[in-house]
């Protein structure tokens, strides 16, 4: 979804959250369980931007026949480690995303996506709770 791609790309933290529906469900690929809704996915993705670091690029899109599923592939440094993954990207029928789930390789960089995402969390909880108003 080339919108997405940009908003990332740009680092324009609005603009990626304009993209991303009420009731999205975003599939993290270091944590068990999916969080949900646009006010905590949008703050996940601010923390994985500022730690995925300026090293991050798309490097190719797939999009389905009907436009409604996308796969962006993506690469970057993480505490040193070559990181590569895949945001895969689901729209409904408004063209915001409703679901976005996040893959990475390989382990070794998983687990230093997953320490660093760990410390920005105190970080990511508090900008949910100023956005829900206390």
């Amino acid at each position: 979804m080339r919108e997405f791609r940009d908003a990332v790309d740009a680092r324009d933290h609005d603009a990626i959250e304009a993209l991303l529906a009420d009731d999205i469900t975003f599939v993290s690929p270091v944590a068990f369980t999916p969080y949900h809704g646009k006010v905590l996915a949008a703050a996940i993705l601010r923390g994985v931007i500022r730690v995925i670091g300026d090293g991050f690029h798309y490097v190719r899109e797939y999009t389905s026949d009907d436009e409604r599923d996308h796969v962006l592939r993506f690469e970057s440094t993480i505490d040193g480690k070559a990181i590569s993954g895949a945001d895969f990207i689901h729209v409904d029928d408004d063209g915001l995303i409703d679901e976005l789930t996040v893959m990475v390789r390989p382990l070794s960089a998983a687990n230093a996506l997953s320490a660093a995402m760990g410390v920005e969390f105190d970080r990511i909880r508090r900008e949910v709770a100023e956005t829900a108003g206390g």
